[in-house]
């Protein structure tokens, strides 16, 4: 399937068990997420509903009815920082190298600024070189290093982070 074919959608209620299948998948190559595995489905669609409710962009990539990948914003909580999101993105292996992180992380910085965002903040292990382009590719600039602020699997890694002014 050609990533034209893939459709990106702003996530819906009866995403979530897909969103869910894949988040699991992404998380246990334990390597790009922090999580190891998804949460309990229960979680991932409080998780879920509570974006859609407050307006937090998240959008997906849908191929043959199934979430291959995903892009979510979330607004800070705190008035000082209202005005900043953290991003979290992940695309299912054989889904990967054909644009998809591209067009997901555009349709969500483009609801971000929509919504009012002024700046769009992530962390990304400093292993992960396909990701940090992506990310400086669509404007996101480093930011520091967080000193082996990750563990998997007895491993330390690096954390960069990085953010875009949505001006």
């Amino acid at each position: 399937m050609s990533a034209e074919a893939i459709a990106i959608d702003s996530i819906r209620e009866d995403h979530i068990e897909s969103f869910h299948k894949a988040l699991d998948t992404v998380s246990r190559e334990r390597k790009y997420l922090t999580f190891l595995e998804a949460p309990p489905l229960e979680s991932v669609r409080t998780f879920v509903l509570d974006m859609i409710e407050n307006g937090h962009p998240q959008v997906v990539a849908v191929a043959g009815g199934d979430v291959v990948g995903w892009c979510d914003i979330r607004r800070y909580p705190q008035p000082t920082h209202a005005h900043c999101g953290t991003l979290g993105m992940g695309i299912i292996p054989g889904y990967r190298e054909k644009g998809l992180g591209t067009r997901l992380i555009r349709a969500a910085v483009g609801q971000a600024r929509d919504r009012g965002f002024h700046r769009v903040e992530l962390h990304v292990h400093a292993d992960n070189l396909r990701a940090i382009a992506l990310y400086e590719k669509v404007g996101f600039v480093r930011e520091g290093v967080a000193r082996d602020a990750v563990r998997i699997d007895g491993r330390y890694i690096d954390s960069i982070g990085m953010a875009v002014i949505l001006s």
